[in-house]
């Protein structure tokens, strides 16, 4: 029977959930697979603070080098989180001659470049399906299941925080606060929301997810982000009016010129088959030449469903051993040329535009002619509230546009005296 001796590295929420249940399918794994995963060592900071599992003494220390270094560990499982000590743990154990396996998005979409490169060098197994999508085998995918495709696309709900607040403020009319206080109350949403909410957390996730569907370096950096905190629901109700559900999307498209990348609140049509995620789930839509679209569906997140992932990781290195790693051809493709970004002032796409205006004659008027002045054309236009002399909102949906034009044009009618406040701009993604 293979035999892998595990050093974690957090006994967090994920690293609890990988100890409960590497403990309890114990003897089901060594039955079933013809593995036997030991936790040799634990490295956590706080153990006392851990309420729900009390490992043996024997085997825990606050000292995390310790257990990159020890000489019966086989694979290093990070898990603390965060780009400083985790880079320095990672990079310690590859250097040390242990596999990794790690949830850290994180790291490897600001980082990736000099782990995945000191992975191949030390001729180590780097795993992180657990990184992207909590439970769902988006990478393996990738790696395996997709390998006779061209991917030409990734639309991706993977964040599901921000799904869950928004669905909440779809299904109920919530605002923003009042969705993202419930989401917090749920356990949903941090303390401190900011990475989930600014969009920041889904971008470091499609930085790894476009590194790999188009083989190449994808800097975090060029990715386009843009969060939820603007999105009310008086834009929830006016796209619901023209058939449209609001859902914070982390795209990636193939193109001649280069690829984009961007996360951002879309409108997808309610008939598009990632406006009816709801709640907390996650999905990856990938569209290959050969299979066509493709769909990866589930918890993206949560201390279970992660560690589900951790333990896929650790199987592929029992079953590869010490063997395959100058063959690794799934991870040269992340060491492959730069993949040129393009700037979001290129992108064409259709918008929802929202203005506050007061209304009062010519106001749409001075709007369109603007628009028209930078060659926008209009496909909607939707006025529900008629009040002399107040202000009030006025929606137009957009046919096809550059967003560099776009946004010279709002910057424009932007200072009109008729115009008060910011306008909403969202972009709608049919297909």
């Amino acid at each position: 029977m293979k035999k892998i001796n595990i050093g974690l590295l957090g006994l967090g929420q994920i690293g609890t959930g990988l100890y409960e249940i590497l403990t309890a399918k114990k003897a089901l794994f060594e039955r079933q697979l013809g593995v036997s995963f030991d936790l040799v060592k634990i490295a956590e900071k706080y153990p006392e603070r851990n309420k729900k599992v009390r490992p043996p003494k024997s085997i825990l220390t606050k000292d995390a080098f310790s257990v990159v270094r020890d000489p019966s560990v086989d694979v290093v499982v990070e898990l603390i989180g965060g780009t400083t000590i985790a880079r320095q743990l990672i990079k310690e154990a590859l250097r040390n001659g242990k596999h990794v396996v790690t949830a850290n998005k994180a790291l490897l979409a600001e980082y990736g470049d000099e782990i995945f490169s000191l992975a191949h060098k030390m001729k180590r197994w780097l795993c992180f399906e657990a990184s992207v999508g909590g439970g769902i085998p988006c990478i393996k995918a990738l790696r395996e299941g997709l390998v006779a495709n061209r991917i030409d696309s990734v639309h991706a709900i993977i964040n599901g925080t921000t799904n869950y607040i928004l669905t909440q403020m779809t299904a109920k009319g919530m605002s923003f606060a009042e969705a993202l206080a419930g989401a917090q109350q749920q356990g949903f949403a941090e303390a401190n929301p900011f990475l989930d909410v600014s969009g920041h957390d889904a971008a470091h996730k499609l930085a790894i997810l476009a590194r790999f569907a188009f083989g190449g370096k994808v800097k975090n950096k060029d990715i386009y982000c843009e969060g939820i905190t603007e999105i009310s629901s008086e834009d929830i109700a006016f796209a619901k009016e023209f058939g449209y559900t609001i859902k914070l999307l982390a795209i990636a498209k193939r193109s001649g010129s280069g690829m984009e990348a961007r996360v951002q609140p879309t409108l997808l049509p309610n008939s598009h088959i990632l406006a009816s995620v709801n709640g907390s789930f996650n999905a990856i839509l990938m569209r290959g030449d050969e299979v066509g679209d493709s769909l990866l569906y589930g918890r993206g997140a949560g201390p279970h469903p992660t560690a589900s992932a951790v333990i896929a990781d650790l199987l592929d290195i029992a079953k590869a051993g010490n063997t395959g790693h100058e063959e690794d051809q799934f991870m040269v493709r992340a060491l492959g040329k730069a993949i040129p970004v393009k700037s979001i002032f290129s992108i064409l796409s259709r918008y929802y535009l929202r203005f506050n205006v007061i209304d009062r004659p010519s106001v749409l008027a001075g709007i369109t002619k603007i628009l028209g002045k930078y060659k926008i054309s209009i496909s909607d236009v939707m006025q529900r509230e008629r009040s002399a002399g107040r202000v009030v909102p006025l929606i137009l949906l957009t046919h096809d546009t550059h967003e560099k034009e776009l946004r010279a044009a709002i910057r424009e009618i932007d200072r009109m005296s008729s115009i008060k406040g910011k306008t909403q701009v969202i972009r709608i993604e049919e297909a």
